[in-house]
């Protein structure tokens, strides 16, 4: 028989066999309707075991489920439960001595109405995270010098990213060296050039306290930003700057219209470690200030500390949590509109 064609048995006239390419073809096995005398004819579906595709498919289910697991309980017993915990405290009053009581939001009134510090704490961490898209962009500068062709720009990199694998701790201690009044060097080098003549409270002074703290903030966590904004820059295709020099595009323009699209999801990354590290950074203020003086440097993650651990009221800290979490939550969704809505997304083909 002829390649193609297809021809009907004679023993089974409702099959067909046809032979195509190589390949034998096989109709489904069908069986005669009881019901209607024999003349419908149904085909007939065997479950048989599963595929080889359908085993490898379970089995790098089950391997991702048991990779994930841990990490997903960890994840549950550590973040999700405490914060929790946290919601359902903050509605009570509760302390260690005595019983919980459920009494609504009344830690939220007292927050609103009669806590002045909270005020001052929300207001120190606002400018905190406002000081965040200037330090991206001295770091977007720098990135931009040493992808340049700029020599020893090796050398430029390393220097600068030195300062973020330290520990907060010590970056605390050596700016309040720095800033100290009497052996500070910054007071030493001050006086030297005679730019004053008496010693600057940095850490003293209410209206200096702030933006120190804020620029040692800056100085140590210039380097991630720096090293984020480096990698995306070298992901550019150089093939775009060509074509826009060919079409005669000044530096600005390529700037504006390939560097800074390009980027954006480097840049959303470094607003959204900024907007953490604002909310986080109790053990820099804690060794530099301690939140003094008075409350020129308190933000609210210092202010939960105390009223948790200093005044013990486990239950009004827990209210000042849910507060800090919420106002996190909705910057980085501000955050993440205001980059394009999707910033962060993986493009496929």
């Amino acid at each position: 028989m002829p390649t193609g064609a297809c021809r009907a048995s004679s023993d089974a006239p409702d099959a067909t066999h046809c032979v195509q390419a190589g390949f034998f073809r096989r109709a489904a096995p069908r069986e005669r309707s009881a019901s209607s005398g024999g003349s419908e004819v149904h085909d007939v579906t065997r479950l048989g075991a599963p595929s080889w595709w359908g085993q490898q498919r379970n089995r790098q289910l089950a391997l991702i489920v048991c990779f994930l697991l841990p990490s997903l309980v960890i994840f549950f017993l550590y973040r999700v439960l405490p914060l929790g915990w946290n919601v359902v405290l903050s509605f009570q009053s509760w302390s260690p001595l005595r019983p919980a009581q459920w009494i609504g939001f009344e830690h939220y009134v007292e927050m609103w109405e009669y806590d002045d510090v909270f005020w001052i704490a929300l207001k120190n961490t606002l400018i905190f995270i406002a000081a965040s898209p200037l330090a991206i962009a001295a770091a977007l500068g720098i990135a931009l010098l040493v992808n340049s062709d700029l020599k020893g720009a090796s050398i430029y990199r390393t220097i600068v990213f030195l300062s973020y694998p330290l520990m907060a701790i010590a970056v605390g201690i050596i700016w309040r060296w720095m800033y100290d009044e009497r052996g500070g060097i910054i007071n030493y080098a001050l006086r030297s050039s005679g730019l004053t003549d008496k010693p600057i409270g940095f850490l003293q002074d209410f209206d200096w306290a702030l933006p120190s703290v804020i620029f040692a903030e800056v100085w140590q966590i210039l380097g991630f930003y720096m090293i984020i904004l480096l990698t995306g820059l070298q992901s550019i295709p150089q093939n775009l700057y060509e074509a826009a020099r060919i079409d005669g595009a000044p530096a600005w323009a390529r700037f504006l219209r390939i560097t800074v699209p390009m980027l954006r999801p480097s840049l959303f990354l470094c607003v959204v470690v900024g907007i953490l590290n604002s909310f986080s950074s109790f053990d820099l203020v804690y060794i530099m200030t301690n939140g003094g003086p008075g409350h020129a440097t308190e933000l609210l993650i210092t202010h939960i500390y105390k009223a948790g651990f200093v005044q013990t009221k486990f239950d009004y800290a827990a209210a000042l949590t849910v507060v800090q979490f919420a106002l996190l939550v909705g910057l980085t969704f501000v955050a993440n509109k205001a980059a394009g809505g999707n910033a962060g997304a993986v493009e496929r083909d």
